[in-house]
């Protein structure tokens, strides 16, 4: 695509472009000129340094029982349900017998079993680098020959009584493993061969198409996640002889360990549940049909509660993969009238990446009042009319070009919108930074749907695309008090969220060779709200998006649905997480840049021919400093701005047709 800022009909300047640095501070100068970078991240930042504390504060702990609480919650970082769900067969036994801990949802923890009697064996628990509590059981060598470690060990004593409990759990717990791998392993053959081959394409699909996962079966990890990928995935690439789907492709059936058959059966399960976002909601856990049941019961609870009744059956808690699957397949058939009656999003546990699907409560005064300001500022910049968000339109004195005209220092309306809605968040939800993106051409993609041209649409890039960043000025505070580099961070979640839209748009297009040859994700279609996601990603760990929403919104452009197309994100960098009623406002705000795109849609696809020319790099340096580019003074050296103290508190798309026969 060529926007109307880079026709200068020159490949020489284009390319003298190129070579600039689009850094704010830096604009104009030659790309990697820097002997250092002006930040440098600490080697312990995010998760690393987040598991070392929290490993500190457990040992210092007074008892088991307190450690033990800070551990399974990562110092109140994530549910502690989230943790016990990780726990291996032997981990979860030790534990329910010295502690009285259930891995089930809502499982009741008691005191660690202290002991006067003779200690019969000295077990421990440890905290692995990947942020899973762990135990020695007997008959298992010491945890750091097993694992690696945070730190070191925590003794905890096992009188005789605990070993014979220990046994009765343990042996229960592989007895229910086993029952479950035998079922999933019949299952799997009266599918087939043509339909095992089917879903291992499916589930190779899914793995390239969704965020990071990490899936555990007792000690082996699935993941499509950075250098520990055993899946297809950003490191290996479809049919690489790493990945497990790749290698079970062709093989018979009874060749395939008991772990694989239980990963194919439970991934295939979760996406025929919701589709592949339903992955992530078992990030972190054992991947079990007993775990997957679990989170199947209790979506089918949060259905039926919106939906008013005992619209789908239980399965039951012992129930085999037949009912299982009927159950998912019930809950994907009733999925889209769910999200018509409530709103549903993701709650997102950002430490370990874990995702839980909820059903929103009805807009409550917290919503009102952040809708009544935005509301409020949105009529006092734009001509629009309306009493809320939900409401609010162009007013009927207004031309509807308006949005492709200029608008005060806009090129366009359309622009005005983006940024007044932006600039209006920021201030009523107390963000330090708010956000949102699109494309730059919207007649560009109107003449490329019009002559089909899909594999030309995967060849943009993504400066083709823009991102709106406004920081709250006092933002400026977590950055060394510097506007520079302010500006800076703006640019670099800028530059991010146009990749952003560069990775969705794909996933709209049919699937022709160029498009399933194009990395993307399946777009979003549901908000969501993330605590703690200063973790795990390096930009968000460089730059402190700590707690965030994001709202992503539906457009439709030559009759054709773009989910993901636009969206919303407002993020803090400390203080408090954002509540689901600030999410729902947040979302109406998101809704109405999406209504005003779609807008500017149809009056390309009427020949209009503006395009979004604001928001680059000059534009951000110039509203954040107060200056002009290139005014920019240099800025010194330093490490990356210390992550705040976390406060301790408790803290998709439509379902792609699934595989295999329901019995």
């Amino acid at each position: 695509m060529t926007t109307p800022m880079d026709r200068d009909g020159s490949r020489r300047a284009a390319n003298s472009r190129k070579r600039q640095s689009r850094r704010p501070s830096r604009l104009g100068t030659a790309a990697g000129a820097t002997p250092k970078p002006d930040r440098v991240r600490e080697e312990d930042a995010g998760f690393p340094g987040l598991l070392a504390r929290v490993w500190q504060k457990a040992s210092a702990a007074a008892g088991t029982r307190a450690a033990l609480d800070i551990l399974l919650t990562l110092d109140g970082h994530v549910p502690a349900e989230v943790q016990r769900s990780a726990l291996r067969i032997a981990d979860a036994a030790a534990l329910k017998v010295l502690a009285g801990l259930s891995a089930e949802a809502g499982g009741q923890t008691g005191p660690v079993a202290e002991t006067a009697e003779r200690a019969a064996f000295l077990g421990e628990i440890g905290l692995t680098t990947s942020g899973r509590v762990v135990v020695r059981v007997p008959s298992q060598p010491p945890l750091a020959k097993q694992h690696t470690l945070v730190g070191g060990v925590l003794r905890v004593p096992w009188a005789p009584r605990h070993l014979a409990e220990y046994r009765r759990e343990a042996d229960r717990a592989r007895e229910r493993f086993q029952r479950d791998a035998d079922d999933s392993r019949r299952w799997l053959a009266e599918q087939g061969p043509e339909v095992r081959a089917a879903l291992l394409e499916q589930l190779t699909e899914g793995a390239r198409r969704t965020a990071p996962f990490m899936l555990y079966i007792e000690d082996k990890q699935y993941t499509n996640f950075r250098d520990t990928n055993t899946v297809v995935g950003k490191t290996l690439w479809p049919g690489h002889p790493d990945c497990v789907f790749a290698g079970l492709s062709g093989l018979p059936l009874d060749l395939w360990s008991d772990h694989d058959v239980l990963l194919v059966v439970c991934v295939g399960l979760l996406i025929r549940s919701a589709g592949y976002g339903r992955i992530e909601e078992v990030n972190g856990s054992q991947l079990t049909p007993q775990s997957v049941g679990l989170l199947l019961e209790h979506t089918r609870r949060t259905y039926n509660g919106a939906l008013g009744g005992e619209r789908i059956a239980a399965a039951g808690p012992d129930a085999g993969i037949d009912a299982l699957t009927a159950l998912a397949t019930e809950l994907g058939a009733v999925r889209p009238e769910v999200a018509r009656t409530v709103q549903l999003y993701r709650e997102i546990h950002g430490t370990l990446i874990h995702k839980v699907e909820k059903a929103a409560a009805p807009y409550g005064e917290v919503a009102a009042d952040r809708d009544r300001q935005v509301t409020e500022h949105l009529r006092a910049t734009l001509p629009v009319t309306g009493d809320r968000l939900e409401r609010l339109r162009l007013a009927d004195d207004a031309d509807p070009s308006w949005l492709a005209l200029p608008h005060g220092e806009f090129g366009t309306g359309l622009e005005a919108v983006v940024y007044e809605a932006v600039a209006a968040t920021t201030a009523a939800f107390g963000a330090d930074f708010s956000m949102s993106r699109g494309i730059r051409s919207l007649p560009e993609l109107v003449r490329a749907l019009r002559a089909e041209s899909w594999d030309e649409i995967t060849t943009w890039g993504i400066t083709d695309f823009f991102c709106c960043v406004v920081p709250a000025p006092e933002a400026r505070r977590h950055f060394g008090d510097s506007p520079a580099t302010l500006a800076d961070t703006a640019w670099a979640m800028s530059s991010r969220m146009q990749y952003n839209s560069w990775h969705f748009i794909a996933g709209n297009l049919p699937r022709t060779e160029k498009v399933l040859e194009r990395d993307h994700f399946v777009p979003p279609t549901i908000p969501d709200i993330a605590h703690f996601s200063d973790q795990h990603h390096h930009g968000h760990v460089n730059n402190m998006v700590r707690f965030t929403i994001r709202s992503p919104q539906t457009v439709w452009v030559c009759d054709r649905p773009f989910d993901g197309f636009v969206d919303l994100r407002i993020v803090r960098a400390d203080g408090e997480p954002y509540t689901e009623q600030e999410m729902l406002a947040a979302h109406q705000v998101s809704a109405f840049i999406g209504r005003m795109t779609q807008q500017a849609a149809a009056l390309a696809e009427q020949g209009e021919q503006a395009a979004v020319t604001a928001f680059d790099s000059a534009w951000h340096w110039r509203t954040i400093t107060g200056t002009p580019p290139g005014n920019a003074a240099p800025q010194p050296v330093a490490a990356a701005p210390a992550q705040p103290a976390a406060p301790a508190q408790p803290v998709g798309p439509p379902a792609p047709a699934p595989v295999g026969r329901a019995a």
